[in-house]
């Protein structure tokens, strides 16, 4: 791979087609990706091509198929290519830079964050069950993508029924000095108190892998069998055991809408697009078995095709995703031998992309497809009454445009303890759980319950680090209308911090509650204005309320997730020389940590593993705090 972006132009001042063709002197007859670049050297377009020269010098030529095309053209400053090996690779590296860069003229996949997985960790003796997001950074078995949380935790829940694997962390493993919970409510077979040995313990674990890759029917035979030699052998209580195991194996079968019997691993893409707008169904096929289905929403053109909006969509929704054996679509996406390609290529196996005929595997994409038109439907209506909606709010606040981002700012702690801060996001689209934030108060200065102190801080950290982007020449989410969840005290609180870091653009309004936090009786205030109402019933206030409401959900649920944390945290944690396995001999020893901390330094020193150093500062520890 060769950067050639230090081709220059020998006119600086051309622009446009004329920049282009001034460009192509210099191409070489070579595969490659190109960028064209519009002021301030923002990204236009992201492009392969199998030889650079031919495909940029029909930008050149000024005959152009649309006007968007032509648009981009007479937008473009600059222009910088890498020249590659092969088209495959270009391809690839087209895919990395779209992603990267989010062109404001290519096919833009939106709302790509990672799909939850299942690992079963192989790093321990005793291999956790559990959900995991992001890298393969953890030694074991990963099963997936799901579609969503809900589909993971409905199959852990399954699997915790089925194979009693544990689902606690290793801290938690290696204190335990009797049976928790969830081996009372048979759902783990508890290891950790010896209650199975590590060898029967793995044999369970052998089953849960097994199962999840697909072979369900020899897991439930083996089940069956062990079940009748317990009745056969007089021990109900094993075989009823037993019995409970294979019902949560068939819950699965149950649950899911579409289990085929022809596909075993497949991903199911179905477009449908209408008016300049597009929707993507994506189902999940694993083992055999459905693992749920997501609608996507790429930015597109009118003047885009299915196959090359196809086709762009699948490039950037592999690019950081494991790719399965068979691609299943609706529409043969543009150059898809190219694609299929370049799949095999990142996959290091044979990856497969068709448009099945007939048969099941039709079945899946036309069931797909009536997804996506449904979906589709669905958000072009909503988008919509939102557009309307938020006309509404630009004249309640008198706003010089619909609002295109509305932040939302709420606090919550009990007493002043596990402060919190949440900010949510809305705009055309609905509510954007992607960019939601949480703020954990960090300073020791202020009084606790000090909610105006809190909101300075929750604020200036977040425009803070906007405008240091903004300095940086960054790209940073700004928006159009900042709502703060109390009255006049709230909004001078946040018009301060706005003024402190010369953020004057942003509108900034105080929602507060009605007498007796009656919804409907809420008031707004405005900088320079008297509070005002909005007319009872009206649709703009409920759309308010919706804002207020999700704030305030947002920020209690992260408020009592710190508080729960905060519960369960254990002191002995925080004391250097003390991990796990002290932690446990200490808590076998004196039953707890309040136990521990009643303890002489004799008495420490005792336990197995603790010297005299270590016992002192154990013993110090606790009469310090």
């Amino acid at each position: 791979m060769t950067d050639v972006s230090d081709i220059l132009s020998d006119e600086p001042t051309l622009k446009g087609a004329a920049l282009i063709a001034d460009y192509v002197k210099r191409l070489p007859d070579k595969p490659g990706v190109y960028r064209m670049m519009g002021d301030d050297g923002e990204a236009l377009y992201v492009g392969k091509a199998r030889s650079l020269k031919k495909r940029v010098i029909q930008y050149a030529q000024g005959r152009f198929h649309t006007n968007r095309i032509a648009h981009m053209v007479d937008q473009t400053r600059s222009m910088e290519f890498v020249i590659t090996k092969t088209e495959t690779d270009a391809l690839l590296l087209e895919i990395n830079l779209i992603k990267q860069l989010k062109p404001r003229f290519n096919v833009l996949l939106r709302d790509d964050k990672s799909f939850p997985e299942i690992v079963i960790r192989r790093d321990h003796g005793a291999p956790q069950l559990r959900k995991h997001r992001g890298a393969h950074s953890i030694k074991g078995d990963y099963f997936g993508p799901f579609a969503s949380a809900f589909a993971v935790t409905r199959t852990l829940n399954t699997l915790q029924k089925a194979f009693l694997l544990r689902s606690c962390t290793d801290s938690v493993y290696e204190s335990r000095t009797r049976p928790c919970m969830l081996h009372q409510i048979r759902r783990c077979a508890a290891p950790c108190t010896g209650l199975i040995s590590l060898p029967d313990y793995n044999l369970l674990v052998d089953e849960a892998e097994a199962f999840l890759k697909g072979k369900s029917r020899a897991v439930v035979a083996r089940m069956s069998e062990a079940m009748q030699a317990a009745s056969d052998e007089m021990e109900f209580e094993r075989a009823a055991r037993l019995r409970d195991r294979i019902r949560a194996l068939a819950s699965v079968a149950q649950e899911t809408q579409v289990n085929p019997e022809t596909v075993d691993e497949a991903d199911v893409f179905a477009l449908f697009a209408e008016g300049g707008q597009a929707c993507v169904q994506v189902f999940f096929f694993r083992a055999g078995q459905n693992w749920g289905n997501r609608a996507y929403f790429p930015r597109v053109d009118k003047s885009d095709s299915d196959a090359e909006i196809m086709s762009a969509f699948l490039g950037q929704f592999y690019d950081d995703k494991p790719i399965p054996r068979m691609i299943l679509v609706s529409t043969q996406p543009h150059e898809h031998e190219l694609l299929s390609e370049a799949f095999t290529l990142k996959a290091s196996r044979k990856i497969e992309i068709s448009r099945p005929q007939r048969g099941e595997k039709k079945d899946l994409v036309e069931q797909a497809l009536t997804n996506a038109r449904e979906a589709l439907g669905r958000k072009m209506a909503e988008s919509s009454a939102q557009s309307k909606l938020l006309i509404a709010v630009a004249e309640a606040f008198k706003l010089e445009a619909p609002p295109e981002r509305i932040e939302v700012y709420d606090n919550s702690h009990i007493m002043g303890t596990n402060a919190v801060g949440g900010m949510i996001v809305a705009g055309p689209e609905g509510f954007q759980k992607s960019q939601y934030r949480k703020f954990n108060i960090k300073s020791t200065e202020l009084t606790p319950g000090d909610d105006y102190g809190m909101m300075k801080e929750v604020l200036h950290r977040r425009f803070a680090r906007m405008v240091k982007d903004e300095e940086a020449g960054e790209p940073s989410p700004r928006p159009d209308l900042v709502l703060v969840d109390g009255g006049k005290g709230q909004l001078d609180a946040a018009l301060e911090v706005m003024a402190d870091l010369g953020v004057d653009d942003v509108a900034v309004v105080g929602v507060a509650k009605g007498p007796d936090r009656d919804a409907g009786l809420e008031r707004f205030f405005l900088p320079d204005k008297p509070p005002f109402m909005l007319e009872p019933k009206s649709a703009v206030l409920y759309y308010l309320q919706r804002l207020r409401d999700e704030a305030h959900r947002f920020a209690i649920g992260t408020h009592r997730a710190r508080r729960s944390a905060e519960m369960k945290k254990n002191p002995l944690d925080d004391i250097d020389g003390v991990g796990p396995g002290r932690k446990r001999a200490l808590l076998h020893a004196f039953g707890s940590a309040r136990g521990v901390s009643r303890a002489s330094v004799d008495d420490l020193i005792k336990v197995e593993g603790i010297n005299e150093p270590l016992a002192q500062r154990i013993h110090d520890y606790f009469r310090k705090s």
